[in-house]
């Protein structure tokens, strides 16, 4: 065995518990051992559990079983071994439902707890490198996210590592990357995820309503309000309130929210009472805030207050072929609802589809994809089925100068028909402009793909003569 467990062993007798001990260290093995299920649940408790647990059900001060339902609702990654002198099958059973992984009756033979706990430790072994090596692997999906490029699995990383904090987020991103997508996954891995999300746009709601969409309002505050309502904030007490288009907020009420994110105290409009709430604040803008602080838009101290977790989201172009897969999903899911036969992308189609510069990104690829499978019924998307400006890419057209007297005879009739000037290739005029590319990067093909609109992958693919690849 390559891999040396750390182990607890409980067990009251002191004989018993001293043989087993003896047995397993003969292996190499560390045992810490525990007496009665208090101490057993203390050491679990603890920073870093065993990665195995030998237990015995009959305890002087608990039942075994109780431990094993503790391990169980604290969701540690423990491998659990049961002994009993108890060989029923219903205790067999319920120890197994309970997260038990073997069970061993007494008396044992010294081979039978070998053989058991070194099972039981390969496998745990066997976990943990499935696990390692998943982490080397790129994420297809991530809590509504879609996309294995390498800038979206910087993103999937801090979002594991900042869900468990308490600490505001700042979310940036151009529209339609998935800012709102973002908070939610936050908000689904956090310990919070079981207590409201509560989403406001504050681009959405008129200024004069935004105090009370956020912190609610009393009867007769105001025109309209008949009755107490309660705000955002105390609608997400216990769990998140993101705030989008967080730059869009008056600069009359950020001092409020400021406030409110120092004492944690909600106070409705027309009200005198402070009301406390507990509530995890994520905001999101897609305008670049520090200019939006210079240009004294949006207060500084608010800025720095919210802006401790910054998140930026990549905009499609810069991620990859996530397009390809996004549009595969939106492809196989609008064709499930509209009862359409599509499958696949034509591969001009991804050509056109890798090149195009995607303003509105996920949000206008989502919308093109809906169109095209509405309008259209094939197996395969076809170049003339995109929708607007997607089928209006710049087509190669050839243009002619008029003859002047000097070259007039250059036009000559043969009969009553006069020559028509030589038309060149369109395969030839896109070599020599990819060539022209090319040389004016000094042979940099990423440099040159940008200059064209188009993806490296498509110039090395079509390969001109004389390329250099930097």
């Amino acid at each position: 065995m390559s891999y040396t467990p750390t182990v607890l062993l409980v067990e009251d007798d002191i004989s018993t518990s001293a043989l087993i001990k003896t047995y397993l260290q003969r292996s190499n093995v560390n045992v810490d051992a525990a007496y009665k299920g208090k101490d057993a649940l203390d050491k679990l408790a603890g920073n870093a559990p065993p990665d195995i647990l030998l237990l015995d059900l009959h305890l002087p001060d608990m039942d075994g079983l109780d431990i094993l339902r503790e391990v169980k609702q604290r969701k540690l990654q423990t491998e659990i071994i049961v002994m009993t002198t108890n060989a029923s099958v219903k205790t067999a059973v319920e120890s197994m439902q309970l997260g038990a992984r073997d069970f061993l009756v007494k008396p044992f033979a010294k081979e039978r707890l070998l053989t058991t706990f070194h099972n039981v430790a390969e496998n745990l072994e066997l976990r943990k490198l499935v696990s390692q090596y998943k982490q080397t692997l790129p994420q297809h999906t991530f809590s509504g996210f879609i996309g294995s490029s390498l800038p979206m699995q910087s993103v999937y990383r801090i979002i594991e590592s900042a869900a468990s904090s308490k600490a505001t987020v700042f979310i940036v991103g151009e529209s339609g990357t998935g800012k709102e997508v973002c908070a939610e996954a936050i908000h689904q891995h956090s310990p919070r995820a079981d207590k409201p999300f509560i989403a406001l746009n504050c681009g959405a709601i008129p200024k004069d309503l935004m105090e009370s969409e956020i912190f609610g309002h009393v009867k007769g505050a105001f025109t309209g309000a008949l009755n107490n309502r309660d705000g955002a904030a105390t609608l997400a007490d216990g769990g998140t309130l993101f705030l989008d288009e967080i730059c869009e907020m008056d600069l009359e009420l950020q001092p409020k929210l400021l406030r409110f994110l120092q004492t944690g105290s909600v106070q409705p409009v027309g009200s005198g009472q402070l009301q406390k709430v507990d509530v995890r604040i994520i905001c999101a803008t897609n305008r670049n805030p520090l200019e939006e602080v210079e240009a004294g838009r949006f207060r500084e101290d608010l800025y720095y207050r919210l802006h401790v977790l910054p998140i930026s989201l990549p905009p499609l172009r810069e991620r990859g072929d996530d397009f390809l897969e996004i549009a595969n999903v939106f492809l196989s899911q609008y064709s499930q609802e509209e009862n359409k036969a599509f499958k696949a992308f034509d591969t001009d189609v991804i050509e056109r589809l890798r090149a195009y510069h995607w303003p509105g990104n996920i949000r206008q690829l989502q919308n093109v994809i809906r169109n095209v499978v509405v309008l259209n019924n094939s197996e395969s998307v076809t170049l003339d089925m995109l929708p607007a400006p997607l089928n209006t890419a710049a087509k190669h057209t050839v243009t002619q100068p008029l003859p002047t007297s000097s070259s007039a005879s250059s036009v000559q009739s043969v009969g009553s028909s006069p020559v028509q000037p030589k038309v060149r290739k369109l395969e030839d005029m896109e070599r020599d402009a990819i060539e022209q590319a090319i040389d004016f990067c000094d042979g940099n093909i990423p440099e040159a793909a940008v200059l064209l609109g188009i993806s490296p992958a498509t110039i090395y693919r079509k390969n001109p003569p004389g390329a250099v690849v930097n």
